[in-house]
């Protein structure tokens, strides 16, 4: 298996929504774009699938000198090796797969999140920051671009939480702000419990409010010049967008299940915006700006 292949392996088994992304995209973008995707799934699988901390550490350590390594020319890994011919590209920094590990890192530091500052500083670097890479790779030209993929992983990010908010507590981890927990009259120990309240469904519309005003700040920084390369970004906004529609019609029936889209349902939302350049919303947000 080449490591072209590993990747591509990777990304399939996932069966992530930002595989339907990749699709249209050109050959060698599209190898740019799994491969980076293929390290976001081994640093996070790190974290997701290892029990002892300081073994997660020390795979995290491991990880990071690797990085070096690959910006130095001397890849080991099957990821590593796909992805470094695509560095100086597509302008994937040392940095910046540093900070997805740093990312990473916070979720064996911590389990609780006081307010929606010390929140978006997890966002920043488990979503913004490949946001911003991935805006490179699909084709980027005036700056602004990257705040458009910073607010657009933001939001990536808010959704994932919402979706995951019942599985994330069974493994003891809280990423709704305790202070926005507190606004509602509700504990840590009530989502732990799976508690399905009036006020925990108010509390859950609220995240949700939150994370469709981040998608339409988004929507109006992404400059024109660059709105068709950015259609992949684009078709995950509305895949994901979808994905927060049909929780909150479900009622947020978030504690004790996860609610997904039907892979036909994804690539039909991905066909439509992959088309017309503008998932759901986009031109509303965007008029709001004028």
């Amino acid at each position: 298996m080449t490591p072209d292949e590993y990747c591509q392996d990777k990304a399939a088994r996932s069966g992530s929504s930002f595989y339907y992304s990749f699709l249209f995209l050109p050959l060698e973008r599209r190898r740019a774009i799994t491969a980076l995707y293929a390290f976001c799934r081994e640093v996070d699988d790190v974290v997701d699938e290892t029990r002892d901390t300081g073994v997660a550490r020390t795979k995290l350590d491991w990880w990071a000198d690797e990085v070096a390594r690959m910006v130095k020319g001397s890849p080991g890994h099957p990821v590593t090796q796909a992805l470094q011919p695509h560095l100086q590209s597509y302008d994937i920094t040392h940095a910046r797969l540093q900070e997805v590990i740093a990312g990473m890192r916070m979720d064996l530091d911590q389990n609780r999140y006081f307010d929606f500052e010390g929140l978006s500083l997890y966002c920043r670097r488990a979503a913004g920051v490949v946001g911003e890479m991935a805006s490179s790779i699909f084709g980027r030209t005036d700056p602004q671009t990257l705040r458009y993929a910073d607010r657009l992983g933001l939001a990536f990010q808010l959704t994932n939480i919402i979706r995951d908010v019942g599985e994330d507590a069974r493994n003891g981890r809280i990423y709704l702000p305790l202070e926005d927990l507190t606004r509602h009259g509700l504990t840590a120990a009530d989502l732990l419990a799976q508690r399905h309240t009036p006020a925990f469904v108010e509390l859950m519309r609220f995240q949700t409010d939150r994370a469709r005003a981040v998608y339409r700040e988004a929507y109006r920084l992404l400059p024109e010049v660059d709105r068709r390369a950015q259609r992949p970004g684009l078709i995950m906004s509305a895949i994901y967008s979808t994905l927060l529609d049909e929780i909150e019609r479900d009622g947020f029936l978030v504690l004790d299940r996860r609610t997904s889209l039907t892979p036909i349902r994804k690539l039909l939302l991905a066909w439509r915006t992959w088309v017309s350049g503008r998932p759901p919303g986009f031109n509303a947000a965007r008029q709001a700006e004028v």
